[in-house]
């Protein structure tokens, strides 16, 4: 990692305010005065900003409870966005593993650790993703089947994978999927001669969102939790 980047991440100065610091002779490498800020330092060095200690937290791992009208982003300028839940001194460094639609309520995860983000995200690991479907009309067996089997969507050139459902009422499914395609669920949904009325998504992979967290509250992973994505 770069001095400057260690730097804006391990206090609460900026990339320019880190280089205009080390520039000036404030920062300190193992001891002695560093000036640049391009510098690369490793796991076991010491790095001091006005003389205090600097140091890299460990990676953070949160489940959120998502509510409808939210958007899966860092920062919107019209919409509240799931980082605005999250207190300020919590939030920096963290990016969203697997994003919601902003009427799609339910499990989102939040993580500073790129790499095991990407072992839920990649189309590669197809890591298993359950959804309850509330749809406008009664599912009829045979769409369930067709769903089990793969279906072809519009505009797509090769049919879903074959996906996993169980009936909960005439009108409401659980559905599992590995893939995450654009609006897939809905257009699933619409494929099959219906209409997705509310989408809520109960589990990623093992892990299921808390029942204890009202929606806009999170908490953090247990470690289990955390190791269940390899």
């Amino acid at each position: 990692m770069r001095l400057d980047q260690f730097i804006a991440t391990t206090s609460a100065l900026s990339r320019k305010d880190a280089k205009r610091a080390i520039s000036s002779g404030r920062v300190r490498l193992d001891g002695h005065p560093c000036r640049a800020a391009a510098t690369h330092i490793n796991s076991s060095a010491t790095v001091t900003l006005d003389n205090a200690p600097l140091a890299l937290e460990g990676e953070r791992y949160l489940m959120l409870h998502k509510p409808a009208g939210v958007v899966s982003a860092t920062t919107d300028s019209d919409h509240p966005t799931a980082l605005d839940l999250l207190p300020a001194s919590i939030k920096r460094g963290l990016h969203i593993a697997g994003r919601l639609d902003a009427d799609t309520t339910g499990l989102l995860l939040l993580t500073t650790d790129g790499q095991w983000s990407h072992r839920i995200t990649s189309p590669r690991v197809q890591c298993p993703k359950t959804y309850r479907v509330t749809l406008s009309e009664m599912v009829p067996d045979l769409a369930l089947q067709q769903l089990e089997q793969g279906i072809a969507l519009r505009n797509d050139t090769r049919p879903t994978k074959p996906a996993m459902t169980r009936r909960i009422s005439d009108c409401e499914i659980e559905l599992t999927i590995s893939e995450g395609r654009y609006h897939q669920v809905k257009r699933m949904m619409a494929a099959v001669g219906n209409h997705v009325t509310a989408l809520h998504r109960l589990s990623i992979g093992v892990i299921t969102l808390d029942t204890k967290l009202p929606p806009g509250a999170f908490r953090e992973l247990t470690r289990a939790e955390v190791d269940s994505v390899s």
